[in-house]
């Protein structure tokens, strides 16, 4: 129950953006938005919370994970709320809609960071890897349901996907507050300019890698949800499909990416080699897959390919993960989680723009740029990520500062 507890935060998290990608044509006609408008409902959720995570990140590493989720929890479903009466009442709903989003975002921070950061706390080694394993699962879980039940909820009318938000915050809150039982810790947390001192110290051996590890998770971010607002695009567009067989089809890549992710979780253990290799792999593939897009116009085939991503993306997140809940202790996990948080959030905000403005240049040049970006990456990762002995112990001739903690 208590990773139950803990993957319904990131399950509830991801419901927040994905379950908006199948009313987004809706929206649009609704309201009378341009394309541009439309996308910012996923924009500005992602920058709110990219902008307050280190914030939060702070204070759990200064107070508790917990205190900081369930109030972040409240935010979240209360921003959902306004955002959905302010569809349902006032004539100007889009200027509602945008801030009811930026609230959603702000409650957001405090979500799965935090839980990635508790699951730091509450478990060691191989056990660790396995659950945040689990935790990568159970947001891709969300990823996959959200298409289905956001199809499901616009036959009411588009925007009575709002309410169900708030219903989501509530069993979250209610499982994290009965389950999650931190350890109690008496003594004094550290001054914040003695914090901040140890934090420096902590990127200043450890950034180059550090910052390589969450270009790699972000950049798996940015893709997916990209991606998955061209596949929305084209399904209405060109296949006339839509409802629910649309959920349907466009949680297919990111069912490949829970199974994917949860395996990959259970196996990696605390082997840092392993996961480095297969973080390069899982980019490589990515690469692969989007450059032969270029190929596939045909829906099933298209599907087929864009499914070797996913499972890069599956291998990807868990070893990242792992990385960097490993990298420091307890008392700067918060900020150092968070931090990875806000990369997420950006590559979330900036997948839908972006794709936006490639789709509009050319199909094919969309394809080839977004492949050569994942194969920068994968290069990157392969040069400047060191790991030195399987179970993360430094060596005596190493001079890699990386420990797993």
């Amino acid at each position: 129950m208590v990773i139950a507890a803990i993957g319904s935060v990131p399950l509830m998290m991801t419901l927040g953006n994905s379950m908006l990608i199948p009313i987004l044509p809706k929206m649009k006609s609704s309201l009378d938005l341009t394309q541009l408008q439309v996308s910012l409902t996923i924009t500005v959720f992602s920058i709110a919370a990219a902008i307050f995570i280190p914030i939060v990140g702070y204070l759990s590493d200064r107070f508790s994970r917990k205190m900081v989720i369930i109030p972040s929890l409240l935010l979240f479903g209360g921003g959902a709320l306004l955002a959905g009466l302010g569809a349902a009442v006032f004539s100007n709903s889009y200027i509602w809609v945008i801030l009811g989003r930026i609230l959603q975002g702000i409650g957001a921070a405090g979500t799965a960071p935090i839980a990635m950061a508790l699951i730091g706390d509450l478990f060691r080694g191989g056990e660790r890897s396995r659950v945040l394993g689990i935790f990568e699962a159970s947001n891709g879980l969300g990823k996959v349901l959200s298409p289905i039940l956001g199809s499901l909820l616009a036959l009411i009318i588009w925007y009575s996907v709002f309410f169900a938000f708030p219903v989501i915050s509530l069993i979250s809150i209610l499982l994290v507050w009965i389950f999650i039982k931190e350890k109690r810790n008496f003594q004094a947390p550290p001054p914040f300019k003695k914090y901040v001192k140890g934090l420096l110290s902590v990127f200043k051996h450890e950034g180059r890698w550090l910052f390589t590890i969450y270009l790699a998770g972000g950049t798996c971010l940015f893709t997916l949800f990209g991606i998955l607002f061209y596949l929305s695009d084209i399904l209405e567009t060109k296949y006339n499909i839509n409802g629910v067989p649309k959920g349907l089809i466009l949680a297919i890549p990111l069912l490949v990416m829970v199974c994917t992710s949860y395996i990959t979780g259970s196996k990696i253990g605390k082997n840092l080699e392993k996961m480095k290799w297969l973080s390069v792999l899982g980019l490589f593939l990515m690469t692969l897959s989007y450059s032969s897009l270029v190929l596939f116009e045909k829906l099933i085939p298209f599907l087929i390919v864009l499914a070797i991503s996913s499972i890069g993306a599956g291998l990807v997140l868990p070893c990242v993960n792992s990385l960097i809940t490993g990298a420091v202790g307890k008392e700067r996990r918060g900020f150092v989680s968070s931090l990875y948080g806000s990369v997420r959030f950006i590559g979330v905000a900036l997948g839908p723009p972006v794709f936006i403005r490639l789709m509009d240049w050319s199909r094919t040049g969309m394809f080839l740029s977004i492949a050569a970006f994942t194969l920068l990456v994968a290069l990157l990762v392969l040069l400047l990520v060191h790991v030195k002995g399987k179970d993360g112990k430094e060596k005596k001739k190493s001079n890699i500062r990386y420990k797993y903690t």
